[in-house]
């Protein structure tokens, strides 16, 4: 989908509070509160808008450590792959999996509330995961940067 400068006036808009009305985003992006729900609608259907929710502090919850998990599998078949995929989505202490290039397999962000509840984590659901074969560990120490918002700027081709 080609993005023009008044889509990514809205997205650069709900980047920055999610929760704004439709009129107070027509009126930001210079739109009738109709067009702006049009172009909204094609945005949503179109994938480029996945969702709105509210970004929670994981320390917020009670689960103030983050571990990075790096994941080698026994191998990348597609059924392997789907497999430990199906598996990863039903643990709920994890916050992001991406498949990766590279000496790993999957890289995992994991929130945990201290050092024991990782090892459960770690015992209950990482090595209970199908294909399983390294698990490689590191503890956040600080988080740095934690965007939500891409940075949009309107290039014409």
């Amino acid at each position: 989908m080609a993005l023009d400068k008044i889509d990514l006036a809205i997205l650069t808009a709900l980047q920055k509070d999610g929760r704004m009305s439709n009129a107070a985003l027509a009126e930001k992006v210079g739109l009738s509160q109709s067009a702006c729900s049009r172009r909204l609608d094609i945005l949503e259907k179109s994938g480029t808008i996945r969702g709105y929710h509210a970004q929670i502090a994981a320390a917020g919850l009670g689960r103030p450590m983050t571990a990075i998990v790096h994941i080698s599998l026994s191998g990348q078949f597609e059924k392997t792959l789907s497999e430990f995929e199906a598996a990863i989505r039903r643990c709920p202490n994890v916050l992001s999996c991406h498949l990766m290039t590279g000496e790993y397999d999957y890289v995992l962000r994991i929130a945990a509330r201290d050092l024991a509840d990782y090892e459960r984590i770690h015992k209950d659901w990482l090595t209970a995961m199908p294909h399983v074969i390294k698990i490689n560990t590191s503890f956040a120490m600080r988080e740095i940067i934690d965007r939500t918002a891409i940075g949009l700027t309107f290039e014409q081709g």
